[in-house]
């Protein structure tokens, strides 16, 4: 399943400060029998979204239309717990093209590569400079150049770098996944398979 190609990334961001936060927090374990990728978003973080009536908590950051954006920027430690998929295709259905947090769950950063979503790891200090830069200005914009793999705060020109796997990295700027890479490197097996002498 192919999905957006990423290149450069510049929006605004929702703030999420809580360390620890882990799979089933993303994504409710019953809301995992689908098989599709489509209709997760409308349940990302749904126990701390809405009230037991299906009422909206006016106090969770995703319902407060204070902010807003494609990036969503996590406390320490996000995406622990269970390893499943679902967890990264709720994020990415909700509309999030990025997570930055100080700290990923090596599962959940495997299965946001898979599916389109760019894990940005960043140092603690850094993380806790653009936490306080979103509360004083909602508005404010981060920049994620993937080609550089920089992330900057935009307002003050602060920067830091962040690691990718190279194969990923290059499946995300091109909007592949695993099949597609396949795909897209067809006549060349071919003509490889072509000059074999059996």
């Amino acid at each position: 399943m192919a999905y957006d190609k990423f290149t450069i990334l510049t929006s605004s961001a929702v703030p999420l400060p809580i360390e620890n936060v882990d799979t089933d927090q993303i994504i409710p374990a019953r809301f995992l029998k689908a098989t599709k990728r489509e209709g997760f978003g409308d349940n990302l973080f749904r126990d701390w979204r809405y009230n037991g009536d299906d009422t909206p908590k006016a106090d969770f950051v995703l319902n407060d239309s204070t902010y807003s954006g494609k990036i969503l920027v996590g406390g320490k430690n996000f995406g622990s717990g269970s390893s499943r998929e679902h967890a990264a295709w709720a994020v990415y259905d909700y509309g999030f093209r990025a997570v930055v947090s100080s700290f990923f769950a090596d599962i959940f950063k495997g299965n946001c590569l898979n599916i389109g979503v760019l894990p940005v790891q960043i140092s603690p200090e850094f993380a806790e400079t653009i936490f306080k830069a979103i509360e004083a200005d909602p508005k404010t914009e981060l920049e994620i150049n993937l080609p550089n793999q920089t992330i900057t705060l935009l307002s003050t020109g602060q920067q830091e770098s962040f690691a990718i796997n190279g194969y990923k990295k290059n499946n995300m700027i091109n909007g592949f996944d695993d099949i597609d890479y396949l795909q897209d490197m067809k006549e060349d097996i071919k003509a490889f398979a072509d000059k074999l002498p059996y």
